[in-house]
């Protein structure tokens, strides 16, 4: 019998087979020689573009010819988030477990917008969010059963700005915005300025407080600050503290911020974005100490748990207000299952409508690490730190610029802001690393984020190597 040719458009499934093996080899080479890989680019503006056609092919061409323009066209732009001596920013972990979650939720390719339209997408999700309230000693409050509960979102950007429009919502809404201020610190994250003037908090509405000398919310200034105000007719109705800012990885006193807020009966939120990975070790959860008290909490799991943005877990202490923000359902949504008040629709605990299936790649890492290999990954780091805390200490020309928070480290040349440039410069120049600096009062520090992936004590121990040298060498000039 003759064979007759496939004349659909779309590959069959042994070409999507041959094809997932051939990328599946490709990420598995990839992660093979990471660490003999360029971290930062170094093409031109422009020149990325410039490989590319300027318009797309009328015959669709073969999967192995697309898949050549990764090593020629793609890679050679890119930063390398993954590699181990990437120190620059917070981590963005990626993980296999996590990838080959990702890949069956592309695969899939469902929408968890509504229970009925997905509901073990719904499931999963809450029963996870549950499962990291009891991973990282969060208030039981967190939990799907109380009164509140959690919700994967894309970003603490995201999260942060659900929360504000949670906590306006709370206070009477838009209409009450011109009698309104919200309270953050110096050092909180830009985002949450950001999703403030988004909520339409005018910018002289956003109090920023003061820092004290460790570079944490002044919590008398907070208080003054807000009776001043309410002296002029003007009321709070948010407080955001910070658990790791970016800067430094420094720690707002939560409990005694919550305390704040209740007094004059504000919403509080805490971002912690980066730090709220190491609360799976029992030994860290000081750090957020009092979020028993308050209304909203965020971290980020696609930052320091192993698992692939985007995501964020924002959970509340009362759903009510955060529903009544963002609820809204037109005919063609409405369902028996939303209307019997037994399944959470979580179109209506964030800004989008749609939503993909992440609670996957959450499951798939939990999963496949426990949480033993979870703290024992957070642990590695950690030590890390400290021991590159002790050569700094002891090395008398360089001395840490602020206190090491968890597995952050910010540190100085003693011979001032220039020095400190110059070794910053040597160290990225090198492109053995890659670190980025901060700058406050006054002072140009380096900061040293560690929390890879696949970053261990001994790739410290290089980038300590590599800055002796530039100390001996200018010993010498």
């Amino acid at each position: 019998m003759k064979k007759i040719k496939n004349s659909s458009p779309h590959m069959s499934p042994d070409e999507f087979k041959i094809a997932g093996y051939s990328v599946i080899d490709w990420l598995a080479e990839h992660l093979r020689e990471i660490e003999n890989s360029p971290i930062k680019s170094q093409v031109a503006p422009g020149e990325i573009k410039a490989k590319l056609p300027k318009y797309p092919p009328k015959v669709g061409e073969a999967f192995g010819k697309i898949l050549l323009d990764l090593d020629d066209v793609v890679m050679p732009g890119l930063v390398n988030w993954q590699h181990p001596n990437f120190f620059g920013y917070f981590p963005a972990n990626s993980s296999p477990p996590a990838i080959l979650g990702d890949l069956l939720s592309s695969g899939l390719g469902v929408q968890g917008m509504l229970w009925s339209t997905g509901p073990a997408i719904t499931e999963i999700e809450t029963q996870m969010l549950d499962w990291l309230v009891h991973l990282c000693g969060l208030p039981k409050k967190f939990l799907s059963t109380e009164a509140g509960g959690g919700v994967i979102q894309d970003s603490a950007s995201s999260s942060t700005l659900c929360a504000i429009l949670a906590a306006r919502e709370r206070v009477g809404g838009i209409p009450e915005l011109t009698s309104m201020a919200a309270y953050i610190s110096d050092q909180a994250h830009s985002s949450v300025e950001k999703d403030l003037l988004i909520a339409g908090i005018p910018e002289n509405r956003i109090c920023k407080i003061p820092t004290n000398e460790r570079n944490e919310m002044d919590c008398i200034a907070l208080k003054n600050t807000i009776n001043e105000n309410l002296q002029i007719g003007i009321k709070p109705f948010i407080i955001v503290a910070t658990v790791g800012t970016t800067s430094t990885g420094a720690i707002d006193n939560v409990e005694r911020i919550a305390g704040i807020a209740k007094k004059f009966n504000t919403w509080t939120h805490v971002d912690a974005a980066w730090a709220g990975s190491a609360t799976v070790c029992p030994e860290h959860r000081n750090i957020i100490r009092g979020t028993d008290q308050v209304d909203s909490y965020v971290f980020n799991p696609h930052k320091w748990l192993l698992t692939n943005f985007d995501c964020s877990v924002l959970y509340v202490a009362d759903s009510r207000p955060l529903n009544r923000a963002l609820s809204i359902t037109p005919e063609y949504l409405k369902n028996k299952d939303s209307d019997s008040g037994k399944v959470i629709d979580y179109k209506d605990w964030q800004i989008p409508l749609g939503r993909r299936f992440r609670s996957l790649k959450l499951w798939f890492v939990i999963r496949s690490y426990g949480s033993d290999g979870l703290r024992s990954y957070i642990r590695g780091h950690v030590d890390a730190a400290k021991w590159l805390e002790n050569m700094l200490n002891d090395s008398g020309e360089l001395a840490l610029a602020a206190p090491r928070s968890l597995s952050l480290i910010c540190f100085h040349h003693t011979a001032g802001n220039k020095a400190t440039e110059n070794l910053l410069k040597f160290l990225n120049e090198s492109k053995l690393f890659f670190l980025t600096h901060t700058y406050i009062k006054g002072r140009y520090m380096i900061r040293v984020s560690i929390g890879g992936t696949y970053t261990r004590k001994d790739h410290l121990e290089r980038l300590w190597k590599k800055i002796q040298e530039y100390l001996r060498g200018n010993a010498n000039q």
